[in-house]
């Protein structure tokens, strides 16, 4: 079974955007160039230098044993013609002649001879490269002399710093090739992205606005991108007709059941006068089996009003709306629910609390909200009702009780329909929080559950203030100091 890649393994360069990955893959693939093509160029520039150099020491050695002229002189001591001067204008050069270790020569350039074969024409000694070149000295009597040997060498310093700077220049050339190819590789992945940015752009526009109708933005070239685009509007195309579909098909089922509820009233009402009557009218089992009807057909009657609430709410419909006190509207949901109350402790601390709504629509929010307290809560059990006006306008109701609160599993499904927990003591239908949830919205409110500072439930409804096109004076004045609360 595969899993997910776990994004904290993921490399570093797979964390950059698109457009860096792609701008850096190009400047490393050309680094790579660079460097091979530097390598190459160096070694064989280098080698060029030093074969030049070489050239040049032996070149020079031959061209001062060419000008050298040595004689013998008096005692058979070898000596250099007195124009040899010339010699010395050869720039950083070292040339000696030695004889028998005897240095002779001239003042402006040391030249020695030293008999013998040198041990290399051309080789590398004390930081010079120095090239050797024969030169045959005549005796007097015009015999043929004695070889010498003239020495010449240049600073491999020299040679070292050419390189050098071959090898800096390489170096920079690479560097700089890197950057401009990042910068171009760069330039270039922004100019191929740039259509999958508008792409992402149109989606996140969809994906804000629910709206798959909107049309994706098609590339100018016929390319993967212009393919990605035209797939994807095909497939926004398949979601909008499903959405509409999906929509024509709940807005018949919200038609029927809104229209079955309604209808339902009518025959309803019917049986459960006629079932009244007859409980009236039967005493012993058939009066038992009387009432058994009539409780059957009270709750089928609730549960036909609570589902033409719901279908009226999905379908935008708004019933009248008219200025109205909250603290009343509590106190009338108290007041309908005192027969069912009589095992638990219901306080209300209510004070004139300025509202917009429909009054009854309210009313049904607030007997809900009592009568979950009440069923999921053993007897004995304190539920507090509570409104106030906070200092937006805003109108505040608050329901609480110390029962044994929220169970965890049901927090993220606590206002949807035919949701009930286990607790439940009243036989509900699941539709009493999602009937508070939908009547808030429809009023442009919210609504919060949490736990209660007694370590119950508490549900928190939020009421927009009364719109100032429409408020009108309320006679009851805000009292400095809270009554004390009411005991049903």
């Amino acid at each position: 079974m595969s899993s997910a890649p776990d994004p904290r393994r993921r490399t570093p360069l797979a964390r950059l955007p698109i457009r860096l990955r792609l701008a850096t893959s190009v400047a490393v693939v050309v680094l790579g160039i660079l460097v091979v093509v530097a390598v190459a160029v160096g070694t064989l520039v280098a080698h060029r230098l030093r074969s030049d150099f070489d050239t040049q020491v032996v070149t020079q050695a031959n061209n001062l044993a060419n000008d050298v002229h040595p004689r013998f002189g008096g005692g058979g001591v070898i000596g250099v013609s007195p124009d040899f001067t010339a010699a010395a204008s050869l720039d950083n050069g070292l040339a000696n002649i030695t004889s028998d270790g005897t240095t002779v020569g001239s003042t402006n350039l040391k030249l020695s001879a030293k008999l013998g074969q040198p041990s290399a024409a051309l080789h590398q000694t004390s930081g010079y490269m120095v090239a050797t070149a024969p030169v045959t000295v005549p005796f007097a009597d015009g015999d043929s002399g004695t070889t010498v040997y003239v020495l010449y060498g240049l600073p491999v310093g020299q040679l070292a710093s050419e390189i050098g700077n071959l090898e800096l220049l390489l170096a920079l050339g690479v560097l700089v090739g890197t950057a401009l190819a990042f910068g171009a590789g760069a330039v270039v992945a922004r100019r191929a992205i740039a259509p999958i940015a508008e792409l992402t752009a149109a989606a996140g526009e969809i994906e804000r606005t629910r709206d798959p109708s909107r049309t994706l933005p098609a590339p100018t070239a016929d390319d993967e991108v212009a393919e990605l685009s035209r797939t994807l509007s095909r497939m926004l195309t398949s979601l909008s007709e499903a959405r509409d579909e999906t929509e024509a098909t709940l807005e018949r089922q919200r038609a029927f059941v809104g229209d079955a509820s309604h209808e339902l009233r009518t025959p309803l009402t019917s049986v459960l006068a006629n079932l009244e009557l007859l409980v009236d009218s039967l005493r012993g089992s058939d009066r038992e089996t009387a009432q058994s009807a009539l409780r059957s057909t009270q709750r089928m009657r609730r549960l036909v009003g609570d589902l033409l609430l719901l279908a009226r709410a999905d379908a935008g419909q708004r019933p009248g709306r008219d200025e109205l006190d909250l603290s009343e509207v509590v106190i009338d949901a108290a007041s309908e629910l005192e027969s069912v109350s009589r095992e638990h402790v219901v306080d209300l601390d209510v004070r004139p609390t300025p509202a917009f709504g429909n009054r009854d629509e309210l009313q049904r929010v607030v007997t809900n909200l009592i009568e979950n307290a009440l069923r999921h809560t053993p007897p004995g059990t304190r539920v507090t009702a509570s409104t106030r006006q906070l200092p937006d306008g805003s109108a505040e109701l608050v329901v609480a009780d110390d029962g044994p609160g929220i169970a965890p599993e049901l927090r993220p499904q606590l206002f949807a329909r035919f949701v009930r927990g286990s607790g439940d003591r009243g036989g509900s239908f699941g539709l009493g929080l999602a009937i508070v949830a939908a009547v808030t919205d429809a009023h442009g409110g919210t609504v919060e559950a949490d736990d209660s500072p007694h370590g119950g439930a508490r549900f928190t409804v939020h009421l927009p203030a009364v719109p100032a096109e429409s408020a009108t004076a309320i006679t009851a004045v805000q009292p400095t100091k809270a009554p004390a609360p009411a005991h049903i």
